[in-house]
């Protein structure tokens, strides 16, 4: 399996030591729109033996198992390279990073010299007692841990957490029932309670009771989610189609393209109907020829896994997040990036102005 990178590459968290942030950078200078095969910049024998990633803003962080577990930390105030430390998971943000061990979580403040953790705690084993299982970051056994102090959250028993996402300002957690939660603030429909009321509280999503979901995902203030059917739903923010619903802003940007400014009738773009938010779940038909597999979710844009293999991607696109040139789409399109090497895409994870797909060799039958 061969993870791939695309997007915001300021401080060389795709194409590593490639870039450094510049006062007289832009968007094009930046940006990497096709995608890019993932390399460690210490060791490169281990680029294609990632089990797991995670990213920020700035920073990107790959944990390996070449042997023995190690992490990578790459971009911003990332000389320290690598590091083998046994940990099973991470998270980073633009002030901590987060590792979990079989034993324990720590956090570490990346502006500090000191060589030592900030903060941790001991986490309890599974309730087998089975030694050794591995933490599925930000969830650990009685609580979630974020990247800004407090680092720990409790989390009561009864809801059983199996997934756990967190927005810029709300949290989505999936039970083991298939039911899904959300709270935090609500300013723009992201916790999908038909309001913008902001909730203390784990609430479920009354909209999706009965159904069985498989797998949920949070942007910066929107959050989607697919179901044991294939079905993806969404809710929140789409100022930017993030949702894949009608956008001001990827109809503006139609309108630019078609015509001049000085041709369009005045109050046109006004009387088109569009989607600022959504505050309730909606269902996304991203291609009616297969079903949705797993999802992530950038800062404002989207990314899908079908079943065939195939990559979709919409949103916000000015840092070539999307894998193809557009500022906005509303509307999902596939990345041919894979089809064109004859590799089917088997995960997604998105940093917030950046995305990232694992994927493997098409098999080809012989003829």
């Amino acid at each position: 399996m061969r993870w791939f990178g695309f997007g915001f590459n300021a401080f060389g968290q795709i194409r590593v030591g490639e870039r450094v942030v510049d006062k007289n950078d832009t968007a094009e200078s930046v940006k990497v729109t096709t995608p890019v095969e993932l390399k460690c910049h210490v060791d490169e024998s281990c680029g294609s033996k990632i089990n797991g990633l995670r990213a920020s803003w700035s920073r990107r962080v790959t944990l390996h198992s070449n042997g023995a577990r190690c992490l990578c930390f790459t971009g911003f105030n990332a000389a320290s390279g690598i590091c083998e430390i046994g940990c099973t998971d991470a998270i980073v943000g633009e002030s901590f990073l987060i590792l979990a061990f079989t034993d324990r979580v720590e956090s570490w403040d990346l502006d500090n010299e000191k060589k030592i953790p900030v903060w941790s705690m001991e986490v309890k084993t599974a309730p087998d007692g089975a030694a050794g299982t591995p933490l599925n970051l930000p969830l650990i056994s009685d609580g979630y841990i974020a990247t800004k102090p407090p680092f720990y959250r409790p989390i009561s028993p009864h809801l059983k957490a199996t997934r756990l996402a967190l927005g810029a300002e709300h949290s989505v957690l999936l039970s083991a029932s298939g039911a899904v939660y959300t709270w935090g603030l609500g300013s723009h429909g992201q916790l999908g309670h038909s309001g913008l009321s902001s909730e203390e509280h784990p609430r479920v999503v009354e909209a999706l009771w009965g159904m069985t979901m498989s797998c949920v995902a949070t942007g910066g203030w929107h959050t989607v989610c697919v179901s044991d059917g294939g079905d993806l739903y969404v809710w929140g923010w789409n100022e930017n189609g993030q949702l894949g619903l009608p956008s001001r802003a990827a109809k503006a940007q139609k309108h630019q393209n078609s015509q001049t400014i000085a041709d369009t009738p005045e109050g046109e773009l006004d009387k088109e109907v569009f989607i600022s938010i959504q505050a309730f779940p909606a269902l996304v038909d991203v291609t009616p020829s297969c079903d949705i597999k797993t999802v992530g979710c950038g800062s404002r844009h989207t990314a899908a896994v079908t079943s065939t293999g195939d990559l979709y991607t919409w949103g916000w696109g000015q840092y070539g997040q999307l894998g193809y040139e557009t500022s906005y789409s509303d509307e999902p399109r596939r990345v041919e990036f894979f089809r064109e090497q004859q590799m089917r895409v088997v995960d997604v994870t998105c940093g917030p102005w950046n995305t990232f797909a694992a994927a493997v060799k098409e098999e080809v039958a012989a003829t």
